[in-house]
Parts: C-alpha cells; structure tokens; sequence
C-alpha cells in the first residue's frame, strides 16, 4: 500500500488492530512505558506512533492532535492501516460540581454542533448518533469499577472552539452534558461509519462550574499512571469488530 500522508506509514504490521489515541504528545509518550518492547513508527509533525505488546497483545499509541479535523485525520490513517479497537484517553473540562480535577468521565455520547467536518462527512444536514461501542464501553467501566477510580459514565459535548461564546456551560448543562472536550464526538461518529469500536476515556483537567486550577500534561502524569493499566486491559479484553455484510 501506499504510505499514508499525515503519519506516513507504509506497512499495516506497524499498527496493531487494539490503539490508544490522545492528543497529547506527551501523554503517548508517557504511556509507551507500560507497553513490552515499544517501537517508534512515526514521529512525523509531533504525531508519535509507537507499537509494542500490553500482557502479549500488540498495541498501538498515536496522537491525534487537537480538534476534530486532527483527530479524524489520523483516525482514518491508523484505520487504513488496521486499527479495529480504538481508545481516546484524553481530557476535559468539567461541567458538573460533583467532578474534581483528577477524576474521570467515560463518555456515554457526545454531543457536536451540526455543520463543518461532520456536513462534510454526512453529507446532508442531519446529525448522526455519537456513541461509544457498547462492548468496549462495558468492558472500560468494568476496569474502572474494579480499580476505585472515581469515574462517571454521563454524555459530554464536543467543541472545536476552545475559547467558546458566553453562556456555553449554562446552555449545555441543561441540555445533560456533565464535561467539554474537543475530540469524542468525532471519534464516536468515525467509529460507526467506519465499523471500529470505540470509547472515550477522559481526564477532568479543569472545572467550568467551580474554582480550579487547569493541570497542564505534567501536572496530569500521576493521574494518567494511574489509569493507564485499565484503559489497556479494556483495549486487549476487546476483540475487533466482526466485518459488515
């Protein structure tokens, strides 16, 4: 095949079917370190590829950068190349009081403004579901519940503009979002119309609703650490999606 244009990768044996995706270079190089025997594929424009093994399976780690162009670039590039089994872990801003900085939301859906990359995929202004692979969802749930990791499973809201309108928190809070991030939503669609099983793993960086310092990628080490081995036994409890007819 040809090598694929963003993360320039040629051959599908240097991406396994199970991937870890975050928008943080320095996340992914964080979580190289629990992999067995990580390689570096690609580094081409800070979007690092690593591949190794996670208890004997093969793994993949890539960054999708920020926004929802980013991540649906490299997303649709690792799929070309293989990837079946695809995990965000990444970060939000909450929007719930009962969140604090450190915790965890899995997103159950995603909410999105209509328009832009998803009229371009769509085709027709209607809005697709955005939702996590139920499978995949059920079996990161279970690693949280087991570890006593306060998580929260709730829906969320996708948006590209960080420094958003005034009256944001308040509009989406009604409408049940509980957190803000950039990418999931995006993920989720790509996930059905592409037959890949998703789910979104997202760290609370900051609060929207309460006093909150915003931790930056090292400041967020030790809470990645410490959910890193149950978004990897999720990924490799999860076996690849059986193919459309």
């Amino acid at each position: 095949m040809s090598e694929t244009v963003h993360i320039r990768i040629r051959s599908k044996e240097d991406i396994a079917e199970r991937v870890i995706i975050a928008g943080d270079p320095a996340r992914i190089n964080l979580l190289k370190d629990f992999l067995e025997e990580p390689r570096l594929v690609s580094s081409v424009r800070n979007y690092y590829v690593f591949t190794g093994f996670y208890k004997g399976v093969p793994v993949t780690l890539a960054v999708h950068g920020i926004g929802s162009g980013s991540a649906a670039l490299v997303m649709e590039e690792l799929i070309t190349l293989g990837a079946r089994v695809m995990i965000r872990l990444g970060t939000c801003g909450a929007m719930s009081k009962e969140l604090d900085v450190g915790d965890v939301v899995i997103a159950s859906g995603a909410s999105y403004y209509s328009g832009g990359i998803f009229h371009q995929y769509l085709g027709e202004p209607v809005s697709q579901v955005a939702v996590p692979d139920f499978q995949l969802l059920e079996n990161v749930v279970a690693e949280m519940r087991s570890s006593g990791i306060k998580y929260l499973v709730a829906p969320i809201v996708s948006c590209d503009a960080f420094y958003t309108e005034e009256g944001f928190v308040d509009k989406w809070v009604k409408r049940g979002a509980v957190a803000v991030d950039m990418e999931t939503a995006i993920i989720y669609v790509l996930g059905l119309l592409r037959n890949v099983r998703t789910a979104s793993v997202l760290l609370v960086s900051n609060s929207l609703v309460k006093p909150t310092k915003f931790l930056l990628a090292d400041e967020l080490e030790g809470f990645v650490k410490r959910v890193a081995s149950n978004v990897l036994n999720a990924l490799v409890k999860t076996p690849a999606p059986t193919k459309h007819a």
